[in-house]
């Protein structure tokens, strides 16, 4: 077995649990602008993805405007929920500790938000400043930019790079940036995937192959 020399990690949903929990919040906002919309429905429909297509595809759904604060206080009772109760995901701890090779953040996210989950939950000092996001490179996953300006910031050829996610964004994003990729489902039985990437139930799994 051939261990990476990079292994890429997303965050929300892979090593914080906090896709439920932002979900969780943005129906009770969207509950506040008179919209109903479902947790589960939330969940399935914005795992991974970008905060602005996310809200146009509300606005689509609803054949409605949100207002220009929207997602201004969606974010800042996002992060007032997270100090209250984001949480790593069971075995990541263990996991970033363990691994071999040398570890950053890939994340869709914004740079304050992928500080405060790693505050928040212990991980920060694992990846130091290694902390990449898609609002930095003007690039979301799918797009394998985030995971190239990564590898190329850090001096590693996209082929001696892993990825571990918990999105078909992310998966996809991994696959076409050349990379081995992980994939996180806990919960359910993942979609249809190249035969390429690694489906694991739980992080502790990971150990052997990072």
């Amino acid at each position: 077995m051939i261990l990476p020399k990079l292994t890429l990690f997303d965050l929300d949903g892979t090593l914080v649990d906090s896709e439920v929990l932002a979900n969780q919040v943005l129906v009770e906002v969207l509950a506040e602008q008179g919209l109903v919309f479902s947790l589960q429905q939330a969940v399935e429909r914005f795992r991974g993805g970008k905060m602005a297509e996310s809200i146009a595809e509300v606005e689509a759904h609803f054949a409605c405007k949100l207002p220009d604060s929207f997602i201004p206080d969606l974010r800042q009772k996002t992060a007032l929920a997270f100090q209250q109760n984001l949480k790593p995901i069971d075995g990541a701890v263990d996991l970033v500790r363990s691994v071999r090779s040398q570890v950053c953040i890939a994340s869709n996210g914004p740079p304050e938000k992928i500080r405060l989950s790693l505050s928040l939950t212990g991980l920060q000092p694992f990846f130091g400043d290694r902390l990449f996001s898609a609002y930095d490179v003007q690039a979301w996953k799918p797009d394998p930019e985030l995971f190239l300006s990564a590898a190329r910031t850090l001096g590693v050829h996209p082929r001696d790079c892993a990825v571990v996610e918990d999105s078909l964004p992310g998966i996809h994003g991994g696959l076409a940036a050349g990379m081995q990729v992980f994939a996180y489902f806990p919960d359910s039985d993942p979609p249809p995937l190249p035969d390429a990437v690694v489906v694991v139930k739980h992080l502790s799994e990971l150990q052997t192959h990072l």
